[in-house]
């Protein structure tokens, strides 16, 4: 079936509903609405059973809501300062990752956001613009433009389950509110998944060059240096150890400021799935999906065991006190996703890698290796006419910024079992869930002006 209002065109004269819906009214109309066909709201004034037959989302529907979220759209213009020039200490454009863009923001255009799809025929992960070829990305925008939602859904989907893979149905993993709806037969839900060690690594680099030349400390360990007294200017290194040079930053104050960068990639995803709910028709809401093991474990992602004194970074003594009390509970950390016959999300950190040093070795190669690395592969997928000189004008990390982030990481991974130390590789925070409305709950309940902003298109079975 398919939405047949009065449809502004595409560029090849077909109809296409979802142009002709202004982003205003998608924005007043926005709402979380949970109610849908075949739900039942439990108790409480507002107990509903709904009469009518569950009815799952039509995979053109889908599709619109998968591209909202995370489509791609084209190669970036990644107007930044790769070098300083008259400006001194104003360059570091280097800190991008990828030439790519999607529908939502990423930081350092590292697209740290995988989105899960979740529905009753199966689960599927979605592919992130550096799942691929590089000069496949100008097609794919160019599909997008057409109105080709439905083959680009089919094209970037990876099918993990044939079934909807859940958490277990009771608190922590799934809050007491969202117990009656969350998840449910019908829904389509919408789960972001968030790798956080290649940010992290990216940004130790920019933060350890000479723009910045940032010191750090460890806020869990006395405040002491992670790894840097080397790299100190007090002891003729680079870094800035001086208080009154206000570079000082405590590994949690660092980490909470990436989670927080990425959050707000996952919560453009969350944002674009409301809006286009809204201009579909269709319901939906937005609640949280934090459980730092639940889902990624209902997902299949590998996990590893790592003691509760490593998490802690607890001394030797403590350690071995833990140990004796039986009290050293093993915490499940994600490390990786296999499906398909490959690795489909692999952090930079063990045990893909050796050790940490050969996980930042390997992030710079991916950035900077000669001929294959994303920022030296040619500069031919991406926005400029002549991207190989643009190219060749960004300059790699220096040698002393990749061994201050060797040694960091190195520090953090072995203190704590993990990386980075707070939550490890990978992490989720919300999901959004779309379903098909139950509008005589609406019409029981609300005031008319609520049923204004409730869209209802003509369905054309056909």
């Amino acid at each position: 079936m398919k939405v047949t209002q009065t449809p502004a065109r595409s560029g090849d004269g077909a109809p296409n509903p979802l142009r002709e819906y202004s982003l205003f009214n998608a924005l007043l109309g926005r709402r979380s609405r949970r109610l849908g066909k075949g739900f039942r709201l439990n108790g409480g004034p507002l107990a509903y059973e709904s009469p009518e037959e569950t009815t799952p989302l039509a995979i053109e529907e889908e599709a619109a809501l998968a591209f909202a979220a995370c489509g791609i759209t084209g190669y970036t213009t990644a107007d930044v300062p790769f070098q300083a020039g008259d400006m001194p200490g104003a360059g570091g454009g280097n800190i991008l990752a990828h030439f790519a863009g999607r529908t939502v923001p990423s930081a350092d255009s590292m697209h740290n956001v995988t989105m899960f799809v979740i529905n009753d025929d199966g689960t599927w992960l979605l592919r992130r613009p550096q799942d691929y070829p590089r000069m496949e990305i100008g097609e794919l925008a160019r599909a997008a433009r057409r109105g080709d939602l439905v083959d680009l859904y089919r094209r970037s989907r990876i099918k993990l389950a044939d079934h909807r893979v859940n958490v277990p149905r009771e608190f922590p993993y799934m809050l007491p509110f969202n117990l009656w709806a969350g998840n449910v037969p019908g829904s389509t839900y919408f789960l972001p998944v968030t790798e956080t060690s290649g940010l992290i690594i990216n940004a130790l680099l920019a933060a350890f060059d000479d723009e910045w030349a940032a010191y750090f400390l460890d806020d869990r360990n006395g405040f002491r240096s992670p790894g840097l007294a080397g790299f100190a200017r007090s002891k003729g290194g680079h870094l800035y150890d001086d208080p009154r040079d206000n570079r000082m930053v405590p590994i949690g104050v660092f980490e909470s400021s990436m989670y927080e960068l990425m959050a707000a990639e996952t919560g453009a995803m969350i944002q674009n799935l409301g809006l286009m709910a809204q201009a579909l028709g269709i319901g939906g809401f937005t609640h949280y999906a934090g459980h730092p093991q639940g889902w990624l474990q209902a997902l299949g992602f590998q996990m590893q065991a790592v003691p509760t004194s490593r998490v802690a970074g607890m001394g030797r003594l403590m350690s071995l006190l833990l140990r004796v009390l039986r009290r050293d509970d093993p915490l499940p950390t994600a490390v990786g996703l296999q499906g398909e016959g490959q690795t489909l999300l692999k952090p930079w950190c063990p045990p893909h890698f050796p050790d940490m040093e050969h996980a930042v070795r390997a992030f710079i190669d991916y950035k900077f290796a000669p001929g294959s690395g994303t920022l030296r592969d040619g500069g031919a997928a991406t926005a400029w006419r002549d991207g190989y000189t643009v190219q060749q004008g960004i300059p790699a990390p220096s040698e002393k910024a990749i061994a201050a982030t060797v040694s960091y990481c190195d520090y953090v991974y072995r203190r704590y079992g993990r990386f980075p130390s707070a939550n490890g590789p990978f992490r989720t925070t919300i999901a959004y869930q779309a379903h098909n409305l139950d509008t005589a709950f609406y019409e029981r309940f609300y005031e008319q002006e609520t049923l204004d902003d409730i869209r209802t298109p003509e369905i054309d079975p056909s």
